[in-house]
């Protein structure tokens, strides 16, 4: 039987009562309660509220927080560090941490946050930022149409941890929403956030698309691997409640650098 405190977090998504966290709305109140809890510190972790390096609130304050068991919250810690977003020690408390290994860049994948944890824990190092007018050769690469706007920023990825990048990156921010790019350089988060933020326009889906590729020759040397190596396409395109695309990002990953997991667990609904 739930403690009447458990019962609690089911009628409030998770929450003593006060302001909800952006995407709360969405959290179905029957989801397994470590699941709720795992997805709000997911999601913080994210937005930078606990950066890398950062302790996140003991068990006590977490219990006390989200109103559940010690049980209940050392399950949804158990499930960050699985996914190696948290490592604890004892008497240390428990540090947000970068991804662990310093030659691949693992990316795991349980819901839509977790699609945005790429950014975190990982630089991006900007090497161009312009406007440009999509030719047909553009328009079929980021899946929108040619003479289409847009604010393109191309540069490297890394971890805290490697002098190798985890893959070059692409973003094509959609014109209406280029202001952002005079806070792209200190931006240290998604940056789909920032059009979020500074416009009020909440991304409502984000679809992915992974394809076989190689290294192309003029991004051999940048990412440190031999032209025409196999490579990972991971495309994914940022859409408003509208449908409007409001972000494109295409990485290209050495394949032997990146693996892509994808985790499905049953809840109940």
């Amino acid at each position: 039987m739930p403690s009447t405190s458990e019962r609690k977090l089911r009628q409030t998504g998770g929450r003593k009562a006060g302001p909800r966290p952006r995407g709360s709305n969405s959290r179905k109140s029957n989801d397994l309660l470590y699941v709720q809890i795992l997805r709000s510190l997911k999601d913080e972790i994210v937005r930078g509220v606990y950066p890398v390096g950062s302790q996140l609130p003991t068990e006590e304050e977490l219990c006390e927080r989200f109103w559940v068991s010690r049980y209940t919250v050392r399950e949804a810690l158990r499930r960050l560090r699985d996914d190696r977003l948290i490592a604890s020690r004892r008497g240390a408390g428990t540090t947000v941490v970068p991804p662990s290994s310093p030659d691949s860049y693992i990316h795991e994948v349980t819901s839509f946050n977790d699609l945005i944890t790429f950014a975190t824990g990982v630089r991006f190092q900007i090497n161009t930022m312009e406007a440009i007018t999509a030719d047909s050769k553009l328009a079929s690469r980021v899946g929108g149409s040619a003479g289409d706007r847009w604010l393109a920023v191309r540069g490297f990825r890394y971890t805290e941890k490697s002098e190798l990048p985890v893959c070059w990156t692409e973003v094509y921010v959609n014109a209406e929403f280029a202001a952002i790019g005079r806070l792209l350089h200190r931006n240290k988060g998604p940056i789909f956030h920032l059009i979020e933020d500074m416009f009020g326009q909440p991304v409502a889906e984000v679809h992915q698309e992974i394809a076989a590729a190689t290294v192309p020759p003029g991004l051999a040397t940048g990412l440190k691997t031999k032209s025409g190596a196999m490579a990972l396409l991971v495309r994914r395109t940022y859409r408003l409640a509208s449908g409007k695309i409001a972000q494109v990002a295409v990485n290209t990953h050495p394949a032997s650098r990146f693996r892509h997991a994808m985790t499905m667990r049953r809840v109940k609904g």
